[in-house]
């Protein structure tokens, strides 16, 4: 789990991603108001190689995913997964891989029976890194000025 001490790390993670092909992340997203609500909730994971963070992940809580009406109700309680960041370096390495089922096997700790996810359309890293758990895409939604195609599965 993520500590305030880890904060100066992954904000750090996250912009050195912003910009770069396929993550659509901008300049306010994500920032140090979305590591606020990720600590808040125990939600906010990392993977270290001893002082260094080469991976983050959270457990999201984001009502407008949520309501999208897409999502398959024999799967609730459903959790999401967001965020999943690992460093430019670290990538093609099986680290998002490992970071995924670790926040799955987080949501089963804490009773949550299925999961939903968005991913950008333009993201092939992450649809690529996905393809290996099976997901099925429940529909497309058009969120945050951006498309995205909606990911769900049993736990």
């Amino acid at each position: 789990m993520a500590t305030e001490e880890d904060r100066d790390q992954i904000l750090a993670l996250y912009n050195l991603l912003k910009g770069t092909d396929y993550c659509a992340w901008d300049e306010d997203y994500p920032s140090n108001e979305t590591i606020d609500f990720d600590l808040s909730r125990d939600a906010l994971f990392v993977m270290k190689d001893g002082n260094v963070i080469k991976a983050a992940i959270s457990l999201e809580e984001d009502e407008s995913v949520n309501n999208l009406s897409c999502w398959d109700e024999s799967l609730t309680p459903a959790g999401e997964l967001a965020r999943l960041a690992v460093m430019p370096g670290e990538q093609g390495r099986g680290l998002g891989r490992l970071m995924l089922q670790f926040g799955m096997e987080e949501l089963k700790k804490r009773g949550i029976k299925g999961i939903h996810f968005l991913v950008n359309k333009s993201n092939i890293k992450a649809i690529r890194c996905y393809a290996p758990f099976g997901f099925h895409v429940a529909g497309e939604c058009h969120l945050y000025d951006q498309d995205f195609l909606c990911y769900e599965g049993l736990l």
